[in-house]
């Protein structure tokens, strides 16, 4: 049975554009952490973090307002490009920010610096993108590293490349391209562990064209990816990719090795299907996360001390960027795990039985995580980010006895180095004794990743949801999943900051009507993308999930759907007044409010924890718009 998935010049540019200004991050002296009463602030350090998201908003916002017009110069010097593919290249590698390397970010475990807004690669162990563009334009290297304009040209001529003589009819045919265009040095097919990475990039530049994203100034339109034509049904299971559209009521589809499993609508492989000896789909230290090995030249193959604390780091890069670093055998660094920023994918790269090199003297005793991102843009600290690597460290709690989680570090986030006690166990890179690098750094919020740590420390509301910085858990369109019903494509779900009712911001729904169907709406707003493991867990113990809610219409109604130990439970639905404000919730143990969906569930709440799938929005067909506004998704215990 086959698995069928859903629908859904260069010369004369130049002269015209400008050089790009580069901000560079301060770093504060060697200095001992703050005291337990300064660490006790929560209300001070979120105003103080509220605050620099919103400068920093600004500044982006102001350095992007060129940008749309750079890449409109570009898609018109090479046509051949497919619309939307510049801007998500730019979304992988920078999150839209120009890279340069500063006093905080040059060399973060020796691995080469991105530069630019297309994160082009200056070889240093990757591929030298810069001066081979360099070549093709006929420009200096220097020009394309620092001119943003000329940087997303640069990467336009780098793809063209890879493009000519192809056929590139849809972004599907882009998959193999990208892989080759990725910069890790050896070329597809030379080496299978450095497939993995390139594949993990292709992956992640059509993610954010089958999501669309839309941030603080930049947009990538959606553009639904037939991911089975993009990539073979191994490399889809091994990246825990794609985010299927299905009805995931009406069938399970199987085939003898592969199956859609029908609650996180993911291909995933059968249990005795036959497995590949060097990579298994799950490692045997974590479940959830990927195994996908270090070279054995870039770690210590054994402890000389017992595991009792964990680093924190933030990779200054993308994912693809530092797995395939850590497989580069020059490399000389590792860590044990590597956290993707969209959805909090985890791939385990060195065993805990073994020791990897990410954090000078204090290799020995530690785990390392390294987070995708930089330090000086909190866009990259998504939170299916937060949520993932939270319960990784939980699971490092619970496995040794050294390792406590309230011992994790609360305060404020800081720039610099910041030594903190060895009481202190689950700390950032920055917090160790004897180190350079000052990540996690600034933007990571240390207050909010105790209380993912210690579930229920932060008192009897825990926010899923505030919309203040990012869309969080609701990154898809509600037309995402094909569970949604009666609602047209172009339908979108974007942060807003014009109607709220706490705070700065609220999560804008814009429902269109499908003009081709009568049926009436019923639309699924998937939280973590619809992938279970991107949700944080919510204790069911006295508990009631909630929101407020705001609808521009007359007849909506909502609920939502949690995912339980036996599936996917769909609770009742509550009416809406039109034009107003209006928080709505369901307890978790009361059965009379929920009945089951999908997934062997059973219309009852039962298991100790458990996630939040979607938010559920109802209406009867209606020809006209409807704008519904989201805000403070949460949960009372």
């Amino acid at each position: 049975m086959r698995i069928r998935f859903g629908h859904r010049m260069a010369a004369a540019l130049l002269c015209a554009m400008t050089a790009a200004t580069v901000a560079h991050a301060q770093t504060r002296p060697l200095q001992q952490g703050p005291s337990p009463a300064e660490r006790a602030r929560p209300g001070s350090d979120e105003a103080a973090l509220s605050e620099r998201l919103r400068q920093e908003e600004a500044r982006l916002r102001a350095e992007r307002a060129a940008y749309p017009d750079h890449f409109r110069r570009a898609y018109a010097a090479y046509p051949r490009i497919p619309a939307g593919a510049l801007e998500a290249i730019a979304y992988v590698q920078s999150r839209w920010q120009s890279l340069a390397p500063t006093a905080e970010n040059h060399g973060h475990h020796h691995m080469p610096d991105a530069h630019g807004v297309m994160g082009l690669y200056a070889g240093d162990g990757f591929a030298d993108q810069v001066g081979e563009a360099a070549a093709l334009l006929g420009v200096p290297a220097e020009r394309i590293e620092r001119d943003p304009a000329t940087n997303i040209l640069a990467a336009a001529a780098l793809l063209d490349r890879h493009l000519r003589g192809k056929s590139v009819s849809d972004p599907e045919s882009l998959a193999p391209e990208l892989a080759r265009y990725a910069g890790f040095g050896q070329a597809p097919g030379d080496s299978a562990i450095g497939d993995y990475a390139r594949a993990s990039f292709a992956f992640d530049v059509l993610l954010a064209l089958d999501r669309g994203v839309n941030e603080k100034g930049m947009v990538v339109p959606e553009r639904p990816i037939a991911w089975e034509r993009a990539f073979d049904a191994e490399t889809l299971a091994r990246l825990g990719a794609p985010f299927v559209r299905l009805d995931v009521e009406g069938d399970r589809i199987e085939t003898e090795h592969y199956a859609i499993d029908p609650v996180s609508e993911r291909l995933v492989r059968r249990p005795e299907a036959a497995k590949a000896p060097d990579m298994q789909p799950l490692s045997t230290d974590y479940g959830p996360a990927i195994w996908n090995p270090a070279h054995s030249s870039n770690y210590t193959a054994s402890r000389s001390a017992s595991v009792s604390a964990v680093t924190i780091h933030t990779a200054q890069g993308s994912y693809a960027g530092t797995i395939s670093w850590f497989k580069n055998s020059s490399a000389n660094v590792s860590a044990h795990y590597v956290i993707r920023s969209s959805d909090g994918q985890v791939t385990q790269m060195v065993r805990h039985g073994h020791t990897a090199w990410h954090v000078r003297n204090h290799n020995s005793y530690t785990l390392g995580i390294e987070h995708e991102g930089y330090v000086n843009n909190s866009s990259w600290y998504t939170t299916a980010m937060y949520n993932a690597s939270a319960a990784l460290v939980r699971h490092f709690c619970a496995s040794y006895s050294a390792i406590s989680c309230t011992a994790a570090y609360s305060g404020a986030p800081s720039s610099g180095i910041n030594v903190l006690p060895t009481s202190v166990r689950i700390k950032g890179h920055q917090h160790f004794s004897g180190q350079t690098h000052t990540d996690p750094g600034i933007n990571w919020n240390w207050s909010r990743y105790y209380g993912l740590l210690n579930p229920g420390s932060g008192g009897t509301t825990q926010y899923l949801d505030r919309f203040e910085s990012s869309v969080g858990h609701f990154n898809t369109s509600p037309a995402y999943s094909g569970s949604t019903t009666g609602i047209s494509t172009a339908s979108t779900a974007s942060r807003d900051c014009s109607n709220r009712r706490n705070g700065n911001c609220s999560l804008r729904v814009l429902l269109k009507d499908n003009a081709s169907s009568s049926a009436n709406w019923a639309v699924r707003l998937l939280s973590g993308a619809g992938n279970p493991g991107s949700n944080v867990a919510l204790a069911r113990a006295n508990g009631r999930v909630g929101f407020w809610v705001y609808s521009g219409g007359s007849g909506m109604s909502v609920g939502v759907g949690i995912d339980d130990s036996d599936g996917t439970e769909r609770s009742v639905s509550r009416s809406l007044p039109a034009n107003q404000w209006t928080y709505v919730e369901w307890s978790l143990t009361d059965a009379a409010q929920w009945n089951a969906w999908v997934g062997g569930a059973n219309g009852a709440i039962t298991a100790g924890t458990v996630r939040l799938d979607a938010i559920w929005l109802y209406r009867a067909q209606t020809s006209y718009d409807v704008n519904v506004y989201v805000d403070d998704v949460q949960i009372r215990n």
